[in-house]
């Protein structure tokens, strides 16, 4: 079959960098799912962008779509003649919908009986034909979080539509929509205006552009921008560009040719904290800090990468400049404004921020975590230093909130790290300027864990009040929403915990929280259960994560047990045995033991004289003993050992099995059985439910 390349390129004014790679990846999965639709092989699909082009080249498509033949099945035969073998109503409206005639019929029969069928011979449509059609629609189909819609071509797009360059084996593809008609032109790089146009052929697509300053090809524009970058300062300047991958992503979407300068500020703004500088240069301009490599201080000079003409290079980095020393100097005076008074002079100003409209101000929930966190620490066994840093701490941990730097949009996410700055200047101990800080962590999955002991207890105590107090108002997360970002509260109290190896049981903790708030808002304490359950269930989030099984981490959540710790020691316990023969069969025992009393509400107390068979008091006997190596093993959470012996006792339950029928005739004697099966089901599950266990029982 003949075959075509397609060249199509949608021109545009500026896209946003977060718009231009989900719509780039749309056009081609809708492309490729017309090609499916309509049976046409292609060799070759690929997809280029800048920020004022979406590309898309096809080669090797298959020129016209393939003859077919379609096969219908009618109504039946017996519907569809009378007697007198003339076409009945049925059979014609099938024959007119298919524009068929009689001769054109065929029988087929299946189980149901017999019908009349067609079998229609399809002429394939031009390829470029059925390209036609999809590009008119798909323009408009393009996913974009938000769009102008142009009342005169109904289009809607996130930004003006320009130009449609679409070659068909490098003729026009004649596509007219939108008020644009289709042509073999493209344009280069802004700066070089728009009265340039460039005649485009498919094979000089990406060379024709390159020489007009535009990278359209993504991967090597990242790659050219990264090189840029390296070779910005020279190996003896002792300077080098902060890396930065995500902001390297962003800036590639941002302009069509990377071209690396340099610009500084004055050194004086170098008296403030490094991430404020950052976040002005980095996070709202786009550009990238430098550091000194001796020192690892950040310099006042830094990195923006111009879409712009090279040669005016000079004008470009006076411009930014200008607009970076603007924003450092409103930095400044916000930080010498702020750092005038101690940072406790605004804890009282929080009283004037609410946290959520039940539960109250920051000014109440800061009060929370000081006593949530003293409490902490008599759970923990901490000494009064330790103590007093954690009070100390959790009440300033939320003054820097009403601080005037962070009463700008632009400084927001410093939260913490404003404050941990203001402490410092304020003369606080050191940790407990970092536990301001760090009592934010960890923000996400992959940020990191308080580095101090009073981080990580103000930080365990925020999560807690917030998950406590948002629960208890009804605001339980769902499927699609978690606003109070709940979970991600929960993943961090589960990380801090297990991270320093907390024996703590966190219902103690939980109730202490709810105490709290019932005292302060007025709640009542019926989320409690919620609660827990909602703290316990963050532990099958770690599953993969610690390389456990779903149904190993599901024997110990059905523990009345709320100790990460201690759920995940029995958790790694149980996984490092599971695959043992020995192993596998006390699963399978126990499960006989737990489905022969599942139904039963009540036990009586066992009666030894009742126990006949020598098995049934071996087993007996036995669990006297199990219960003693249990009390030894489960105090000093050695449960490798604890399973060592539920393992040797579980011969006892297979002989049993072996020799006695549980549920004999004699309801005195099989309520005997019962009591002795509950009491061994009881001693199991001190450890864990293995009862849910999946397991295989090998065939003999």
């Amino acid at each position: 079959m003949e075959k075509a390349d397609l060249l199509i390129e949608l021109g545009v004014e500026e896209l946003p960098a977060d718009s231009i790679e989900p719509a780039a990846a749309f056009l081609k999965d809708s492309f490729e799912k017309m090609l499916s639709a309509a049976s046409l092989n292609r060799e070759e699909l690929i997809t280029a962008s800048t920020p004022r082009r979406l590309t898309m080249i096809c080669r090797g498509l298959d020129l016209n779509q393939a003859d077919r033949v379609l096969h219908k099945t009618g109504p039946a035969k017996s519907i569809c003649f009378d007697a007198s073998g003339n076409p009945c109503p049925a059979l014609l409206g099938f024959l007119k919908k298919n524009q068929a005639e009689l001769h054109d019929l065929s029988y087929e029969s299946n189980e149901r009986g017999e019908f009349v069928a067609l079998d229609q011979q399809i002429k394939g449509s031009p390829s470029s034909e059925l390209i036609k059609s999809w590009l008119i629609g798909v323009i408009n189909q393009i996913p974009f979080p938000k769009k102008m819609v142009w009342n005169g071509s109904k289009l809607g797009f996130i930004r003006p539509l320009r130009w449609i360059l679409a070659l068909w084996n490098n003729a026009v593809l004649p596509v007219e929509c939108y008020g644009l008609k289709a042509g073999k032109w493209s344009y280069g790089n802004r700066y070089l205006g728009l009265e340039n146009k460039l005649e485009i052929s498919l094979e000089e697509y990406f060379a024709k552009l390159q020489a007009a300053s535009v990278i359209a090809d993504r991967a090597q524009r990242k790659e050219m921008l990264i090189q840029g970058l390296k070779e910005v300062f020279p190996p003896e300047s002792g300077l080098e560009v902060v890396e930065d991958p995500r902001l390297v992503e962003t800036v590639t979407d941002l302009v069509e040719y990377p071209t690396a300068v340099v610009a500084e500020f004055e050194p004086a703004y170098l008296e403030l904290p490094e991430k404020i500088i950052i976040s002005t240069i980095s996070q709202n301009q786009k550009y990238f800090s430098v550091q000194d490599t001796k020192s690892g201080k950040l310099s006042n000079k830094f990195v923006f990468i111009s879409n712009g003409d090279p040669a005016a290079s000079e004008i470009i980095r006076l411009g930014n400049e200008k607009v970076v020393r603007a924003r450092l100097a409103d930095a400044l005076w916000y930080y010498r404004e702020d750092t005038a008074q101690p940072l406790e002079s605004y804890v009282p100003k929080l009283e004037t921020v609410v946290f959520q409209s039940k539960l109250g101000t920051i000014k109440a929930k800061a009060v929370r975590i000081q006593e949530l966190s003293v409490y902490l620490a008599g759970l923990l066994g901490l000494d009064e230093d330790s103590t007093i840093k954690a009070r100390r701490a959790a009440q300033l941990c939320k003054a820097d909130l009403v601080t005037t730097m962070l009463g700008e949009k632009e400084f927001t996410k410093l939260q913490g790290y404003i404050g941990m700055h203001y402490a410092l200047a304020s003369g606080e101990d050191t940790e407990v300027a970092e536990a301001i800080y760090e009592h934010y962590m960890p923000r996400g999955e992959r940020d990191s864990l308080p580095g101090t002991l009073t981080g990580a207890i103000v930080a365990v105590a925020d999560k807690l009040d917030t998950i406590c107090g948002i629960f208890s108002v009804g605001l339980i997360p769902t499927g699609s929403g978690d606003p109070f970002a709940l979970r991600r509260a929960a993943n961090g109290i589960y990380s801090i915990v297990v991270d320093r190896a907390w024996n703590l049981d966190l219902d103690n903790l939980t109730d202490f929280s709810l105490s709290l708030l019932q005292r302060d808002a007025g709640i009542n304490l019926e989320a409690r259960k919620q609660i827990l359950s909602f703290l316990k269930q963050r532990l099958s989030s770690f599953q993969k994560a610690e390389k456990l099984d779903y149904d190993v981490i599901d024997s110990v959540l059905q523990l009345d047990n709320y100790n990460y710790v201690d759920l995940l020691k029995r958790a790694e316990a149980i996984q490092a045995i599971r695959q043992q023969e020995s192993f596998i069969k006390l699963v399978i025992g126990f499960k006989r033991v737990s489905n022969i009393i599942a139904a039963e509400k009540e036990f009586n107390p066992l009666q030894d004289t009742l126990l006949e068979n020598a098995a049934e008091k071996e087993l007996a006997s036995g669990l006297k003993v199990l219960t003693g190596h249990l009390d030894r093993f489960l105090a000093s959470q050695d449960y490798h050992e604890a399973i060592r012996y539920l393992v040797e006792y579980g011969k006892l339950i297979d002989s049993f099995f072996d020799q006695v029928l549980v549920n004999v005739e004699d309801i005195i004697l099989r309520k005997n059985r019962y009591a002795l099966l509950s009491l061994i089901r009881a001693e199991f599950l001190r450890l864990a439910d293995i009862s849910v266990l999946v397991v295989e029982q090998t065939k003999t």
